[in-house]
């Protein structure tokens, strides 16, 4: 569709919201799966969501402009302009990167050899007409329990679903992107599409100062990718501690950006195509363009504007749901490591920060980001974790602090 067709109609700014969250997020996950496959199908993938996303920025601010009627509420509807702007300027920076691997602007061979082995990742198939999968709901399929690998969006004859449920049902034709390990991913797609999956493989960097770009590139991703995780838990909880981390994120991915645009200037002196680099540096600028629409998501907190109480809803219906839990005295979780539960194993939750409590000696009050394997755990902590609603069940009983997510 193109935007310039847009007209006003009724919609929810709930529903605008938690679809722009949802694409956005989306649009992160291919266009850096599109780079790291070198894939042109994903990299399409992501500027036909990109259209959808102008189509969903435009009725957003349609809508917000109608709910302004006094001064007050435009005080209390400035973040959510903002929350809009940032979602599309994510969905720009994705679309950015999209066209590095479209119009071969050049990328070294070596991004490839960055994919980490046993980490998540994501591809695209057609669901075959004589798939096992075909006319079946994903409740009945099963499949993430039995292999960990999700559907996290289907197109269906040019229409997105960007938030399978239980209840969604596979059709032939569906193009479905996939999400898991490899050993997952080589079951589930060879059973929907009929063809066998194969991993990409590429070259290890032979330049050292190309295999610290890359490596570099590799962090500024994962930096933007929790900076708007972060973001999105700062405004669903009101919370300026987390807005902070978000600035302090911000300002290390302007110091990271600045040594991989020095060590990629100094590699292309020895490698034979300079040129074959450009796309890398482009790859840099939309990657941090992503970590500044993560601190525009979170202004209106650090600002001391309280959040808008659609925007703490919309986050809390988009796909994957940011919980806030309390590690219980006498859970399975206190006095232990992330990795001696195997919590993102166990649960499928990601835990993107913890807050240690008020009067510990352990950094008490303070949030420790991105939290590893060995981050150790205690009664009282404050989890924020990220994930499937079910996932966040399965946390809720590690942890021992009941909640109720609605399936």
């Amino acid at each position: 569709m193109d935007p310039g067709d847009v007209e006003y109609e009724p919609v929810s700014v709930k529903a605008v919201l938690a679809e722009m969250k949802d694409t956005a997020e989306l649009l992160i996950d291919l266009s850096y799966s599109a780079v790291l496959h070198g894939s042109d199908d994903i990299a399409t993938e992501v500027l036909a969501l990109e259209e959808r996303m102008d189509v969903l920025q435009l009725r957003g601010r349609m809508s917000l402009l109608l709910a302004a009627r006094t001064p007050d509420d435009a005080e209390a509807l400035a973040p959510v302009l903002g929350v809009v702007g940032a979602a599309q300027k994510i969905s720009d920076a994705a679309g950015d990167i999209a066209k590095i691997v479209l119009e071969d602007i050049g990328l070294p061979d070596a991004m490839r050899a960055a994919l980490p082995e046993a980490v998540e990742t994501l591809v695209r198939g057609t669901v075959d007409p004589n798939s096992p999968y075909a006319g079946r709901t994903l409740e009945d399929v099963n499949m993430e329990t039995e292999t960990g690998v999700r559907v996290i969006a289907i197109r269906r004859a040019g229409d997105w679903i960007t938030n399978p449920d239980h209840a969604t049902t596979l059709e032939a034709s569906d193009v479905v992107l996939l999400r898991g390990t490899e050993d997952g991913l080589a079951t589930v797609y060879e059973t929907a599409t009929g063809v066998p999956y194969k991993p990409p493989v590429g070259p290890e960097p032979t330049i050292d100062d190309l295999e610290r770009a890359v490596d570099s590139i590799v962090l500024m991703k994962n930096i933007s990718e929790l900076a708007v995780d972060l973001a999105y838990g700062a405004v669903l909880f009101n919370s300026e501690g987390v807005a902070e981390e978000v600035s302090e994120l911000e300002a290390e991915m302007d110091a990271l950006e600045s040594r991989f645009e020095a060590w990629t200037l100094r590699a292309a002196s020895r490698v034979d195509d300079p040129i074959s680099l450009r796309g890398l540096m482009h790859l840099g600028h939309a990657t941090e363009v992503i970590s500044d629409a993560a601190l525009e998501i979170s202004e209106g907190v650090l600002r001391g504007l309280d959040t808008h109480p659609v925007v703490a809803a919309a986050v809390e219906e988009s796909d994957e749901i940011i919980v806030r839990l309390t590690v219980a005295p006498g859970s399975s979780l206190a006095d232990a490591t992330l990795a001696d539960r195997m919590v993102k194993t166990e649960t499928g939750m990601r835990v993107i920060a913890v807050r240690r409590p008020e009067g510990t000696g352990d950094g008490g009050g303070e949030w420790v980001v991105s939290p590893g394997a060995r981050t150790e755990l205690h009664a009282g902590d404050v989890l924020l974790a990220k994930g499937t609603r079910a996932a966040a069940e399965r946390l809720s009983e590690l942890v021992g602090d009941p909640q109720e997510y609605d399936e």
